[in-house]
This record gives structure tokens, sequence and C-alpha cells, in this order.
């Protein structure tokens, strides 16, 4: 097989402008009840408010400032200029020390698939493979089960939920706070902010601050799914429905 160049092993690399910045904001994290839950988001700056749009009537004089606001990033470490990444190595296991924890899974000798096993030992894919790649597959210990439903209906929140409630939050206390702080108009729109209209729940008693019971609740009752494999350690909570 001739394998093409622009997919070699040995010459993977990620693109300068894969973890560069993006103009006027900055990745930051939001750490939770323990030093290994830290959450990413993405802080975005803003231009101060002229004084004449921030209070009627006003001309000149200082301009009102308006606090940076914090959406969702999903982009793991890229567009980090702290990260240090290597294609070849993968992403760093984020998960890995979480899934131990709970002592209910087991790490394989090799691969157990057929099919696994002849890819594995098939030459021809030399020139593909990535020699700093070196997880071995996990599986649920027998009788286990090993999925975030499961732990979420015997009442267990994993830090995989606090995880995906800090995200949901997206710092908006911190936001909110900040506003009333900016002056009249910041603390006008941060009223408008923390108002919730009633909406459509469908049964969720949706809190006005998501905590992490109650991302176990909605998973437990199947309002939600949690898709994280114990074989995808590097891969963030998150959380859909």
């Amino acid at each position: 097989m001739n394998a093409n160049e622009k997919f070699l092993a040995a010459s993977a690399h990620v693109d300068e402008a894969a973890i560069a910045p993006l103009p006027n904001s900055r990745k930051v994290y939001i750490e939770g009840s323990r030093p290994d839950i830290r959450v990413p988001m993405r802080e975005i700056s803003q231009d101060d408010t002229p004084l004449m749009f921030a209070t009627p009537g006003a001309t000149g004089g200082a301009a009102e400032p308006n606090p940076p606001i914090y959406v969702y990033d999903c982009s793991g470490p890229y567009s980090d200029p702290a990260a240090k990444i290597d294609i070849r190595s993968g992403l760093s296991a984020l998960r890995q020390q979480w899934i131990e924890e709970r002592g209910d899974t087991e790490v394989l000798d090799d691969l157990s698939s057929e099919f696994g096993r002849q890819r594995a030992a098939d030459p021809r894919l030399d020139a593909l493979r990535f020699p700093g790649l070196h997880r071995k597959p996990r599986r649920a210990k027998a009788g286990a089960n090993v999925t975030q439903m499961h732990y979420a209906r015997r009442g267990i929140i994993t830090p995989e939920m606090e995880y995906i409630a800090i995200r949901e939050n997206m710092n908006r206390a911190a936001y909110v706070e900040s506003l009333k702080a900016s002056g009249p108009t910041g603390a006008k729109m941060a009223a408008l902010l923390t108002r919730q209209h009633p909406g459509q729940s469908f049964g969720a008693a949706i809190p006005e601050v998501i905590t992490p019971e109650f991302v176990r609740d909605e998973v437990a009752r199947g309002r939600a799914i949690i898709p994280n494999n114990i074989n995808h350690p590097e891969s963030e909570p998150m959380i859909i429905g």
C-alpha cells in the first residue's frame, strides 16, 4: 500500500492556528469541588458603552464599562495557548481518574476483537499508526454497569454531572454581579437577565441555577443523556436533552 504522505503519523502535527486564541476572547477555566474538575468557557470582552447611549441626555464623559460575557467552549485543549498538543500522543485523559475511582472497570491486556487484532498486526498500516498512543481498552467488571444513567438512578452524583452543571451555568452568577457593578444600565440588564419565563418545562422543574443534583435527576428520569464512554476518557462531559 502506498501511504499518502499527508496522512503519515511521522509528519502529523497540529496547525498553530488551531491553538491560537480567538480575537477579543480567551479560554478560562471554572474549578469545581475538586482540582481536576476544570470546566472551560470562553470569556468574550466587550467594548465600553459611550455615555450618550448608556444615559439618555448625557453627552461626553466617561463610557460605561461592559463586563466580559461567558459562552460555551467545546474546543477541548484547542484554542488554549497554554496547551501542549502532540497529535501522536492523543489528547490528555481528562476523565481517567474519575473512571478509575469508581472501581467498576478493568483494563484488558490487549484488543479483544478479532478485527482489532487483525488490524493491529497488519504491517500495511504501520505508517498510519501513532506510536505515542498506548491506552489499552477498558471494560466493565463482571456484573457492573458503567453508564451515567446507572449511576444517576443509584443516586450517585459523578464528577461528570458536576462538570456539566458548571458548564450549563456558564459562570452566570459572576456575570450578573459584574453587570450590577458596571453601572445603572448594567444593573437593568442584570434584572432582565435573571427573569425566567415560565414556559413549558415538560415536567422538569428547571431551577434558576443548574445543580449537579438536577443533572443527575434529569438523567435518572431519562430526559437527558451523558454520552461519555469509558474508552474515551479524553472526552469532556456534555449533556444532551
